[in-house]
């Protein structure tokens, strides 16, 4: 079982960034894959970023790609999303996920436990 806590969520102007964080309990969290992904008002949950439980492979949205930054620390049982050059549209709450066969996924359906989810805003 794994417990999942986001924060770091807030208002922010277009161009600014945020870093969000997401903390884990339980013993395995180095050996599970993570993701981020969000969901707008009136839309899908939709996948932002993955990380594989060594941190050596990540896989990102095309919508992102290049302004936000996935990593981990495994000794901290935390794992980031560096955002940077936000745009209005990046307007969502964001979701932290862990699954349990250590990959990249990127399909919310292969992941096992959810956060509550924390909230960006982008003023424009």
């Amino acid at each position: 079982q794994v417990q999942l806590v986001e924060s770091g969520g807030g208002l922010v102007q277009a161009g600014g960034s945020l870093r969000l964080s997401c903390a884990a309990s339980g013993r395995s969290f180095s050996s599970y894959g993570m993701g981020w992904f969000r969901q707008a008002p009136g839309k899908e949950r939709e996948f932002v970023a993955a990380i594989r439980w060594s941190g050596s492979s990540t896989r990102y949205a095309d919508s992102v790609k290049g302004r936000f930054t996935i990593s981990r620390d495994n000794a901290k049982n935390t794992v980031y999303l560096q955002m940077n050059s936000l745009k209005p549209e990046d307007t969502a709450v964001y979701y932290c996920a862990a699954e349990s066969d250590g990959y990249d996924y990127t399909r919310a359906s292969f992941y096992d436990y959810w956060g509550q989810g924390t909230q960006v805003t982008v003023s424009s």
